[in-house]
């Protein structure tokens, strides 16, 4: 990155503080090779129940190969064709009713949101009553939720719901929640549920996830470093906007979410020294060079990476779409 140093006396200064990790995790990764394995095996169309990811640059460039994305399979005719889950997870409905179809259905799940949907299940069976805590409509919530009985969890947002829910059993109780969120608020909560309910069960492992987690501490670590931060996102990526509050939470005073270069707001930048730039987990990285060039293109920009840990974390393929798979 260092080659974007520019000894030009006619621009200012900018020293960028690029986090590490950021962008693609295992199960982003994960789901965009299921589309393009699938295209490569079984030809085009291959249909995406849902966005694949939560970026738009991503979507785009799968439906240029193929792919042909849907909101719900009745919007698929009677096909041979993969059918493909994203990534968030579906309501158990959602793959009954493909079946019921004989469509050739590929779950993209992220298997992190599959432990979590395994979770809930289990504790079901044991009878405990289930709070989540996650985003309303957020398809992994709504994923989650439609993994048992209407009404056999309940939805908790905030610490006002923390502290208004009334169960119907405080011995019989356990938590889960969405993989995505911000670690701090979810502490949070998950602390005033456990102080209210001493007997709740909690996940073996932390729901929220490695990629999550991550991202987040290296913003705690740039964000009171700098004067901006840009986290390369998309409006309905539930960790890109995570990473954004973090940032405003550490402390840095100007803090963006944007999809692509042509999306920054230079008035906010002006006469800066100092950026933080970060991406959430569905942000291909060939964005993030972008937005490095644009501001190269505007400043002598001198990168430097901050590593607050190294990842090394893999998920395989589907069995339908291995290598040594049968066609």
């Amino acid at each position: 990155m260092n080659a974007e140093n520019q000894e030009n006396p006619g621009k200012q200064p900018l020293r960028v503080l690029l986090c590490s990790p950021r962008g693609f995790c295992a199960g982003v990764v994960r789901a965009i090779d299921c589309v393009e394995q699938a295209l490569k095996r079984y030809g085009a169309p291959v249909y995406v129940r849902h966005e694949i990811v939560h970026n738009r640059f991503v979507v785009e460039s799968l439906k240029a190969a193929g792919a042909v994305f849907v909101d719900e399979l009745d919007e698929i005719p009677d096909t041979k064709a993969p059918v493909i889950f994203s990534a968030h997870g579906v309501p158990k409905a959602v793959p009954e009713a493909a079946a019921r179809r004989n469509l050739f259905a590929l779950d993209a799940t992220c298997p992190l949101v599959t432990k979590v949907h395994r979770e809930a299940e289990i504790h079901h069976k044991r009878g405990r009553e289930i709070v989540m805590v996650g985003h309303r409509n957020h398809p992994e919530v709504v994923g989650t939720m439609g993994q048992l009985p209407q009404g056999a969890v309940t939805l908790i947002e905030t610490l006002a719901d923390a502290a208004a829910f009334a169960p119907r059993d405080p011995q019989r109780l356990a938590y889960v929640t969405q993989t995505t969120l911000s670690v701090d608020d979810t502490a949070e909560i998950v602390a005033l549920l456990k102080k209210r309910f001493p007997a709740i069960a909690e996940p073996h492992k932390e729901d929220i996830c490695y990629a999550t987690t991550n991202r987040q501490d290296a913003v705690k670590r740039v964000a009171p470093q700098v004067e901006a931060m840009i986290v390369v996102g998309a409006p309905n990526s539930s960790n890109s906007q995570r990473l954004k509050e973090v940032a405003e939470r550490s402390g840095c005073r100007v803090v963006a979410l944007v999809e692509r270069a042509a999306d920054i707001d230079w008035t906010k930048f002006g006469a800066i020294r100092s950026l933080g730039l970060t991406a959430g987990a569905s942000a291909p990285e060939v964005l993030v060079e972008e937005i490095i060039g644009a501001f190269a293109a505007r400043y002598a920009v001198n990168v430097e990476t901050v590593s607050t840990a190294e990842e090394g974390v893999f998920f395989p393929l589907p069995r339908g779409l291995r290598e040594n798979a049968a066609v």
